[in-house]
């Protein structure tokens, strides 16, 4: 009961990239990064083992951000020339790759961590992909010409990759769609569809996670404008309680989501944030605990999966370890309170 895991990322060591930083540079290159990269996933697999965490991820040690980690495994992309473009709805600016031809895959993604991974750990392995949305709200486009379509056409790469994911032995993929968040009514209309076909075909679970960002300057700012209330998934969790999605993902602690709202996930599990990423304050297990109290009053207990609010690359990493620790304890403490 009340498993847990993280939205997926985890901080980098300071050898191996910049710390505290959304954007690292790596520090290493070659074959030192490539055995880098591993050494950190290992230390990553460990670290939340330690804390407790049931389903692990590789942290996302291997990717220098969760979009362009996959991005740069695709033909058709130009990353040489990249260009200024408005993210979420002109929430802040990036400058980004440019789709300048047919995007095929240039071999498999995350299949190198994926595979180690599952043979460094027993426990569930969860592997994260960016959704098709979120894709394409962070790449320009001097090719297809229709947003929708190049949305499909990423996520017939992102199936490529989850069924390979599959077959390494990945039990959880999931699809980070923050964008689900800013386009609500494309939600309905062809996001939950573009996510069908990135998904189509997989027996293992599927999960999506929506979110209202890292807590970066520019995220912080924009939820000061939202209000006392976040109402946002009043609109688009019934899309996501009809859908295929097995599992959906969303921040709880410290937010402005009424509570009630979780009610319209009827049927599907709902991973909570539990853990505030936007914050440094270390949570106790009794804050824990008490969040996952207020969750089961709108979902059934069977039904609940104990995480953090978004990922916690950008964070100083003795903080991160800190609050997975507090993740795994206030989870054993509802069990005892509440199971």
């Amino acid at each position: 009961m009340f498993p847990t895991t993280i939205a997926g990322s985890l901080p980098k060591p300071s050898w191996l990239a910049e710390p505290d930083k959304l954007w690292p540079q790596w520090r290493l290159s070659g074959a030192d990064l490539a055995a880098g990269k591993l050494d950190a996933t290992l230390l990553s697999l460990k670290l939340q083992e330690d804390a407790g965490v049931d389903i692990v991820t590789d942290g996302e040690q291997s990717r220098q951000h969760f979009v362009h980690g996959f991005l740069e495994f695709v033909d058709g992309i130009d990353f040489a020339n990249k260009v200024e473009m408005g993210i979420r709805n002109d929430r802040y600016k990036a400058m980004v790759p440019t789709v300048t031809g047919a995007l095929n895959l240039k071999g498999r993604v995350h299949g190198t961590e994926a595979t180690f991974s599952r043979a460094h750990t027993t426990r569930k392995l969860k592997i994260t992909m960016p959704g098709p949305m979120t894709i394409i709200d962070t790449i320009a486009d001097r090719h297809y010409g229709d947003r929708v379509k190049m949305a499909f056409a990423f996520a017939e790469l992102l199936n490529q990759e989850a069924r390979a994911l599959e077959a390494d032995g990945v039990d959880v993929i999931q699809f980070d769609e923050p964008a689900f968040n800013v386009y609500m009514k494309e939600v309905s209309t062809w996001g939950i569809e573009a996510l069908h076909r990135a998904i189509d075909g997989l027996k293992c679970k599927t999960a999506v996670h929506i979110c209202y960002g890292y807590g970066i300057k520019a995220n912080v700012d924009w939820k000061a404008t939202l209000g006392g209330e976040w109402r946002q998934y009043e609109e688009t969790f019934p899309a996501l309680a009809a859908s295929r999605i097995a599992e959906v993902s969303l921040e709880c602690i410290h937010s402005k989501v009424p509570l009630e709202l979780l009610a319209l996930l009827n049927g599907k599990d709902v991973q909570i944030g539990v853990i505030d990423v936007a914050n440094d304050t270390v949570e106790s297990p009794e804050e824990v605990a008490a969040t996952i109290e207020k969750v089961l009053k709108h979902v059934p207990k069977e039904r609940i999966v104990c995480g953090t609010n978004c990922g916690m690359a950008p964070m100083r990493r003795d903080i991160a370890v800190a609050k997975l620790t507090a993740l795994g304890q206030g989870a054993a403490q509802a069990r005892k309170r509440f199971g």
